[in-house]
């Protein structure tokens, strides 16, 4: 059978959605493995890694039961759900490549102010400096900064390296690879769609000839 029909496009989007289905699995193992071992303490970030991971696991699972029965009010909503995820996963990947070193450092000193003391010093000790693009604002005492790098900038006499400039010099590079893989996802939820919509009006050739689409 040429690619096109029945059987090929019902092979294309159950494969899809496989995908979908392991990468939301991935998402939520990788996010309690970064919990277990401590490499990521903030409950916020974790719980929005797995929400992502379930809520992507759940349309996987709408799609591949409606391209397996040929169900056809499930691959509307999964039309739908896709069509709107993608919307919001294309303009937040064009944001990405799009915000400048000027924005970053805003978004950074925005975030910064907002978080508790225990949160800083963690990302100090974690990133080996001190204080954000201003020492003398904060951190004038060395009691109120935790990072390794205030005792070796003492003895050494030269000024600490601040937590702004690390988080800028990765900053730039992590939107980079945010935005191109949201891209790329993005194009595949896409197809998702134009699979599921070519499905959908799609006769099954082993149904009754006179039942309904």
């Amino acid at each position: 059978m040429v690619c096109g029909g029945f059987a090929c496009s019902k092979n294309a989007l159950c494969a899809l959605n496989v995908v979908y289905m392991l990468v939301g699995l991935l998402l939520i193992g990788v996010a309690a493995w970064g919990k277990g071992l401590g490499l990521v303490s903030s409950i916020h970030i974790i719980g929005g890694v797995i929400a992502v991971g379930v809520f992507l696991l759940l349309i996987a699972v709408a799609g591949l039961v409606g391209a397996v029965n040929h169900h056809q009010v499930l691959l509307f909503f999964y039309m739908i759900i896709l069509g709107l995820v993608f919307i919001f996963q294309f303009g937040i990947s064009c944001s990405c490549l799009a915000i400048n070193r000027s924005k970053q450092t805003d978004v950074i000193n925005a975030s910064w102010w907002v978080m508790s003391n225990n949160t800083r010093h963690e990302l100090e000790r974690s990133f080996d400096c001190c204080g954000l693009f201003n020492l003398t604002a904060l951190y004038q005492q060395e009691d109120t900064c935790n990072a390794v790098s205030w005792t070796m900038c003492k003895s050494r006499g030269s000024p600490c390296q601040m937590c702004g400039e690390k988080f800028l010099k990765h900053s730039d590079e992590a939107l980079k690879i945010l935005g191109g893989v949201g891209l790329f996802f993005s194009f595949t939820e896409i197809l998702g769609v134009w699979l599921a919509m070519r499905f959908r009006n799609q006769k099954d050739p082993r149904a009754n000839p006179s039942a309904f689409l």
